[in-house]
């Protein structure tokens, strides 16, 4: 059954003194409940990630579209959206502070059960959620869709409490089969259970209805993939009701 949603946003500080915005949504009529941060593709904190909270909230999660870039900026040019990114990337630990930023934020909500966080993370967001999970934060699950898998500090043994799930594309030109296998690796090393699902022909951005728009006015390789997509929710729904119960 649907819940009601409610939604609001939230301002919060980074480490490095970033003011970030995050897009909160929860079920209205629950308390204590279980939270998921929603971290963005590339794109930035935009109507995408906007509609996976408010679809987690129905499903009864509290969910917190968070901002990495700060002022809830996003965009549609993947030039913009590149410069951004990489600008993440210039400090080893602007990713995890301000992921860090938005697990406190999320896990100061009245709403919400701050000893049941997971993350799930789109594209460059499945790269955040996975290196807040790396730096030992204590979330119980991470989801990734066609997501970045390299890691700034790699997981160590002991050190990562999450469950992964990573939903990936096999025509995915941005992200290997190789990294795919490399990622394997690491997660084996360091003992934390995971599980990889390759859909067949599906491209990077499969997950989002707008990827074959974005791909022709950037010329990106792109493209959304409806079975994929439904595919894959349901295998995060079933890993956050397992982890988050």
């Amino acid at each position: 059954m649907s819940e009601t949603v409610k939604t609001r946003e939230i301002e919060y500080q980074a480490k490095d003194g970033t003011t970030l915005i995050g897009y909160f949504a929860y079920p209205e009529a629950k308390e204590n409940v279980a939270a998921v941060l929603v971290a963005p593709e590339w794109w930035g904190r935009n109507s995408y990630t906007e509609q996976r909270a408010r679809e987690l909230a129905a499903q009864g999660y509290a969910a917190l579209a968070i901002d990495m870039y700060g002022n809830k900026q996003s965009t549609t040019e993947a030039s913009q959206a590149s410069a951004w990114m990489m600008s993440t990337f210039e400090q080893p630990n602007t990713i995890v502070d301000r992921a860090q930023a938005a697990l406190d934020c999320i896990s100061a909500q009245p709403e919400v059960d701050a000893s049941r966080v997971a993350a799930i993370g789109f594209c460059y967001g499945g790269k955040v959620a996975l290196d807040l999970a790396r730096s030992g934060a204590p979330l119980r699950a991470v989801t990734t869709f066609h997501a970045n898998l390299s890691a700034q500090q790699p997981a160590q043994k002991g050190n990562m409490n999450a469950e992964v799930l990573v939903l990936h594309g096999e025509a995915d030109s941005m992200v290997s089969l190789n990294d795919v296998e490399q990622f394997k690796a690491e997660m084996q090393a360091a003992d934390v259970k995971h599980e990889v699902i390759i859909f067949p022909n599906a491209k990077h951005g499969f997950s989002n209805p707008q990827a074959d728009e974005r791909a022709k006015a950037n010329g990106v390789d792109l493209g959304y993939d409806a079975a994929a997509e439904q595919q894959g929710l349901a295998a995060m729904y079933a890993l956050l009701a397992r982890r988050l119960a």
